[in-house]
């Protein structure tokens, strides 16, 4: 039996109300699809105007799309590396853990149900 009852989206606030849509299917999809489009219209304005540059490479249009890119990129591959290095195994704290010592048997609130 399931305890949950159905939200009633009339009690939500006014902004809960609003991104209902979210969840319906294709929401998210929606949201990347706006993202997709910022950012190509982003990069197609850096078309548009003079850039005052202090370095040449600057200059190059959509230079710093193409290096946030890359960077996010480069970014997510060096954490991939570095988890070879820097992981441990699940138990590597445990003989310290708190949690792996025993409770006290004498604060523990047991309850007996056959009675």
């Amino acid at each position: 039996m399931d305890n949950k009852t159905p939200d009633n989206p009339d009690k939500f606030p006014a902004l809960g109300r609003a991104l209902l849509w979210v969840e319906k299917p294709g929401g998210v999809e929606k949201i990347v699809y706006a993202l997709y489009v910022v950012c190509a219209a982003l990069f197609a304005a850096d078309f548009l105007y003079h850039k005052h540059s202090y370095l040449a490479i600057e200059d190059f249009p959509g230079f710093y799309a193409l290096y946030g890119f890359f960077m996010c990129a480069a970014l997510v591959i060096c954490a991939k590396v570095m988890r070879v290095f820097l992981s441990r195994s699940e138990d590597y704290y445990a003989p310290k853990d708190v949690e792996s010592e025993p409770f006290p048997e004498d604060q523990l609130d047991k309850v007996d149900y056959d009675a």
